[in-house]
Formats: structure tokens, sequence, C-alpha cells
């Protein structure tokens, strides 16, 4: 009598059993192997650390509990996924192996290629699910917003009960978080965990977004009003289908209220759904076009920064040393919590492209060490375009001190952040180099604001006069751009559309 099929549930960046269609599936097939695989080359590179593996331990603790009510357990591997899963085979004979599809770096896509070469050479059938809005194969972008509110108002997937774990299986161990594997020491970490994940969403709907829209550009206060799911929706302990069905119901409930306050949260939660649409519209740019983890957009813009990196200008943006208040301050904090606003995330890569005229490709991988809520399609994509080199969007050029003097104009933000400007009264806190004996302790300007910014200017128009540049950017647009208009209409550029992580 031949065994029956066991079945390998691979988690990857889908923490839960709720609305999971690879559990459901598989889980109905018959005994279920959930597997999550820890994996040393990963956390090897520049885009991964060890806050980030803060974050994915607690998920997957409480997944293990989750899978162990249901009659299951988590079985952890540390290794190469191939490995693993020929240990599996070799173990149980005949296998299918079932997953969410992946939009990830440049590593995980040559890693899964890898996979599914072993399930061809060993006629294993891979059965991949389609994650969140992100439409894999798809020929046209004209049709992709639909595609993706339809798949966002399909019923969600219940969690199975009763899971038939596969016998004589060791569930292994979660690493420590304090494992080397993991890389440097990090400040604070968001929680992460699908009921941490649960408490948080309804915070927000509840009372939370009614200063979102208010706030979402002000340091500091933005971490109470902003959704502060981004993390969550990440590394999948809800989904974005369950968070905007939720949403949509509290925004129901609100519509039969007259109150005025009623009708001010609605209206944020509305704002709040855009951008959980936006940030599907990001991904679904790598996942069809991997490449701009590496290249730019435009291919224009090629070699017009990497010829003149400066280590020093790098070091002193990425430990919050450059002598601008603001972004010193943004990045102190970003380094001490893993979390900042989208309009200051906006304003470092803006900096150190245009003032530091230091290349994305340098500066990218270290905040996406920094941010707990790295997710790859949004990274590089919103790289390029805060950069100036995806040739379709408007340049968004961020002046720090204005942007200063706009959203911490008593700079309490700024006093928190750098101590050294602790005692600079909010007259010249924003421009402390101008005071007649500057604080000792704090640096200089590493560079003039005009002058960087005209140099910067020139460097860009001189590769936009390139001969074919435009039809080049007729083609980056065509293939990855915004559906917000007709084809055949230059798309309006819409103000604060520029957030890194769509913390939404």
């Amino acid at each position: 009598m031949n065994s029956p099929t066991v079945n390998i549930i691979w988690f990857k960046r889908d923490l839960r059993v709720h609305d999971h269609a690879p559990l459901a599936l598989a889980s109905a097939q018959g005994p279920v192997v959930p597997l999550y695989v820890v994996e040393p080359d990963y956390w090897r590179l520049p885009d991964a650390s060890r806050r980030h593996w803060h974050f994915i331990q607690d998920c997957l603790v409480e997944l293990q509990a989750e899978l162990s009510s249901r009659g299951a357990t988590l079985v952890c591997r540390t290794g190469l996924v191939v490995e693993v899963l020929e240990d599996l085979r070799q173990k149980f004979g005949t296998i299918a192996l079932w997953s969410h599809e992946e939009t990830g770096n440049d590593w995980t896509f040559a890693r899964d290629r890898q996979v599914l070469a072993w399930c061809k050479a060993h006629e294993i059938v891979w059965h991949q699910t389609p994650s969140n809005g992100v439409v894999r194969g798809l020929k046209s972008r004209d049709g992709w917003s639909a595609l993706r509110d339809t798949r966002m108002a399909e019923p969600m997937i219940p969690a199975p009960n009763d899971l038939m774990l596969a016998a004589d299986i060791s569930p292994g161990s979660l690493p420590s978080k304090d494992h080397p594997m993991f890389g440097e020491t990090v400040g604070s970490v968001q929680s992460g965990g699908r009921f941490e994940g649960l408490r948080v969403r309804a915070s927000f709907l509840k009372e939370r977004a009614s200063k979102y829209m208010m706030t979402v550009s002000k340091p500091g206060i933005s971490a109470r009003h902003c959704s502060r799911l981004s993390a969550h929706i990440a590394y999948g302990t809800l989904s974005v289908r369950e968070i905007e069905q939720a949403t949509k119901v509290r925004m129901a409930e609100l519509a039969m209220d007259l109150d005025p306050a009623s009708k001010n949260l609605r209206k944020n939660l509305s704002a709040f759904l855009s951008r959980l649409a936006w940030r599907c519209h990001f991904v679904q740019k790598l996942e069809q076009q991997p490449s701009i983890e590496f290249r730019c957009m435009h291919l224009a813009f090629e070699g017009m920064r990497e010829p003149h990196f400066r280590q020093e200008f790098f070091d002193a943006w990425a430990t919050g040393h450059t002598g601008y208040p603001l972004i010193d301050a943004a990045m102190r904090s970003l380094h001490s919590n893993g979390w900042i606003n989208f309009r200051m995330r906006a304003m470092l890569v803006s900096f150190a492209s245009y003032h530091l005229w230091l290349d994305w490709r340098q500066t990218a991988p270290h905040l996406a060490r920094l941010f707990t809520d790295y997710e790859p399609g949004i990274h590089f994509s919103q790289f390029q375009m805060q950069s100036g080199v995806t040739g379709i969007n408007t340049l968004r050029i961020y002046n720090p001190i204005k942007q200063s003097m706009d959203h911490d104009p008593e700079g309490k933000f700024i006093r928190r952040y750098v101590p050294e400007l602790s005692a600079v009264s909010e007259q010249w806190i924003h421009e402390p180099w101008r005071l007649p004996d500057p604080p000792p302790l704090y640096a200089k300007p590493l560079v003039e604001h005009d002058k960087a910014i005209k140099m910067a200017r020139d460097q860009i128009t001189a590769c936009r006069k390139a001969p074919d540049f435009m039809d080049d950017a007729r083609h980056v647009r065509q293939k990855l751009g915004s559906r917000a208009k007709p084809p055949h209409r230059r798309p309006k550029v819409v103000k604060d559309k520029s957030q890194l992580s769509f913390d939404v």
C-alpha cells in the first residue's frame, strides 16, 4: 500500500493561519508539514538585519502556538531550502509543496527558481497561490487595478481546524533573537505576531485614524496616528484583504453616525484604503521587473551618480551627522525605533540622492536594515522614485530646512534625538550653523543646500536630454506606471504618494 502524499506548507512572508490559501488547500488533501526555513545565506545579505528577525521570531512563536491548537506544529529547519525539502522527500517519499507566491528581493527570486528546478527534477507539484494584490504573469497594467479590487472583495479563507500532522516529524527549534546569525544588534523593535497585529488594527480603526492625514507627515506624533500595520503586512500576520475588509466594515458603521467626528474618521479611513491600494501597486512593479533592485528603471540614469560616491558623506548620512538637524534626528530615530513616517523616509532618501549625490544602490540597503517593515517591492521602487531615476515621476527634492520648520516647528523631535542641540532655541534649532557661536559638538553642514541642489538638477537635466529619453520613458510608463489616468494622458502627480513603506 502506498503512503499518502505529505503536503509541505512552506511559510515565508505569510506568517498566519487565517486567510491563508496554501494552508487551507493543503490541509484538505491529507497529512501536512507546516514548514519554516531559516536560511543563513539570506541573513548575510546587505538588506537583512536582526531587527527583521526580532519581528519575525515573534510571529513564528505565535504561529507555532496557533498550529499546535489545531493539531499540527510548526516545523523549523535551518539551512538551504532545497536541502531541507530533499530531506523531507527522502523521509516521506511522495510530497507536494504549497506556498504563496513571493515577491521578494533578487536572492529570494533566485532561490525560488532553484526550488522550482528541484521540484521538476523530482516530479513534485508546487502549488503557488496569489499573495495580496500582486498578480503574477500580468500581461498589461491596464487591467491590474480591477484584478486587485476583485481579489480584495473575495471572501476570506477560514483557518482550518483539525490539521493532520504527518507522522514522526520533529518540530526543530527556532533560533533565538540574539543568535549571531542575524548580525549586529538593534534598538527597540515593534512587536510582531498576529495577536499584536489585530490589536493595532483595532485601535487604528476605532480611534487612532482620526488624525491620520493631519499628522502623517509629522515626525514623532505620526507614530500614534499612522496605522503601524506595515510590518504586519510585510511579514503576513494579516493579509491586505482582511485589513481592507475590516476597514470597509468600520466605514459602513461610521456612515450611520451623523457626528462630525465619525465623518472625519471615515474620511481618514478612506485615505488609508487608497494607500493600501498604492502599496500593492508598488509591489507589483518589482513582480513585473525584478531588475529594479539593481538597475535604474530608466537606463539613461545609469552611471550618473556612481563615480561620485563619497564614503564620508555616506557615513555621516547613515549615522545622522550631516549637520542638518531634521535629517539627523530622523536617521537617529530610525536607528532607535525601526520606524519613521513616510515624509521623513522620503526626505532621508532625497537628501542622500540630491544633496550628497549618493547612488541609491548604496543607500537602499542601509535603510532596508533599519526599517522593521522592509518590503522589497516598495523599497526599491520608491528609492528610484525619490532619487529621480524612473524617468516618469516628477523630481521630489526636499528642502531639509523648510521641512524642519513645517513639520517640527518647535524642534521637539530634533531635541529628542539630537541632544547636541538640546539648548538651542526655537529660533535657531533648524539652522544652528547661523548662530554666532554654533554648538561645538554638532556637525557643520556637509553641503550648502542651494549649491548642492543646483548641481543635482543640472546633472539630471543633462540625462533627460538624451535623444531617446522620452521614448524609453514611455516604455517605462507603459510597463510600470499607474493607470490612475487613461494611458494617453500624463498621470497627474498626487501629493504625498511618495512614502517608502506606505505605513498605511
